[in-house]
């Protein structure tokens, strides 16, 4: 079975027990779900190889040039807000499976527990912080990394360095392509999208890339910006992160790993869950 509300409202996965799961997941599944996935054909198009990145600059610079107004005010409220650094800085993977710096405002406080560890993130942010990532002002930063040519403007979002190791070979086609502010669901979704839904996106813009399907592709990412429904599709924090694979290839996120997955690696390192009963 998978695991049900009840695991996830009271168990504290720490990271050591995410990335055993992972791990688990891993051993058994990602053989097959290699077998079983199918081989990306990449875009190769004029467009593709040299216009984009041409729009990327003079997109970016504009934008940059625009924007440093906005985000000087930023700057001076999230120093007044959360202190020093008012930068954050997170690794993520790029094209080709190369790490890069993202560069965003803080916007969570370095609030601890009792015991000196930090608290949950949704705990941690502040009110200005909520308003900085709903409206999406926290995203201004991307485009020194847009100008830089680590990010496009369009594509599949940038994600942690730690999941290189579990994706299948199809699914490290989405690196083919520099990551971008957002890969919007080509089609409309009403819900919170899933790990294997977001990825299959990633491929479909990889293999269509081109000035229609970016055109497409940036009115979906204006409607996210101003479209608090249609944003909801890409809230990762409702999902958890991405662990694996089931064993007939479909991409998991925490939420829907086999409970024995979870009981395993409780009874491998220590982890308690009568302490949460």
């Amino acid at each position: 079975s998978l695991i049900g509300s009840y695991f996830m409202d009271r168990l504290d996965f720490s990271p050591q027990m995410l990335h055993r799961v992972a791990d688990l997941l891993s051993e058994d599944n990602l053989e097959n779900a290699n077998k079983v996935s199918k081989q990306v054909v990449p875009s190769r198009n004029f467009y593709a190889v040299y216009i984009k990145r041409l729009i990327d600059i003079i997109v970016s610079f504009l934008v940059l040039v625009v924007t440093s107004p906005i985000n000087l005010i930023i700057a001076v409220i999230t120093f007044f807000d959360v202190g020093r650094p008012i930068i954050f800085k997170q690794k993520r993977t790029g094209k080709d499976g190369k790490n890069f710096t993202i560069i965003k405002f803080r916007n969570m406080r370095n609030t601890t527990d009792e015991n000196g560890e930090l608290l949950p993130a949704p705990q941690r942010v502040t009110k200005w912080g909520k308003i900085v990532r709903k409206t999406s002002l926290d995203e201004l930063l991307n485009f020194w990394s847009i100008l830089k040519g680590d990010m496009s403007i369009i594509g599949p979002r940038p994600l942690l360095p730690q999941y290189m190791d579990r994706y299948t070979e199809r699914h490290k086609g989405r690196l083919l392509v520099r990551p971008g502010l957002e890969c919007p669901p080509h089609e409309r979704l009403d819900h919170v999208w899933t790990w294997e839904e977001q990825f299959e996106n990633d491929i479909w813009y990889v293999e269509n890339l081109s000035f229609k399907t970016d055109c497409l592709m940036l009115i979906r990412l204006v409607q996210f910006a101003f479209d608090r429904k249609n944003a909801t599709s890409r809230a990762g924090s409702k999902r958890r992160g991405f662990m694996g694979y089931s064993a007939d290839g479909v991409a998991l996120g925490l939420q829907e790993v086999p409970e024995d997955y979870i009981k395993q690696v409780n009874e491998i390192i220590g982890e308690k869950v009568s302490e949460h009963t």
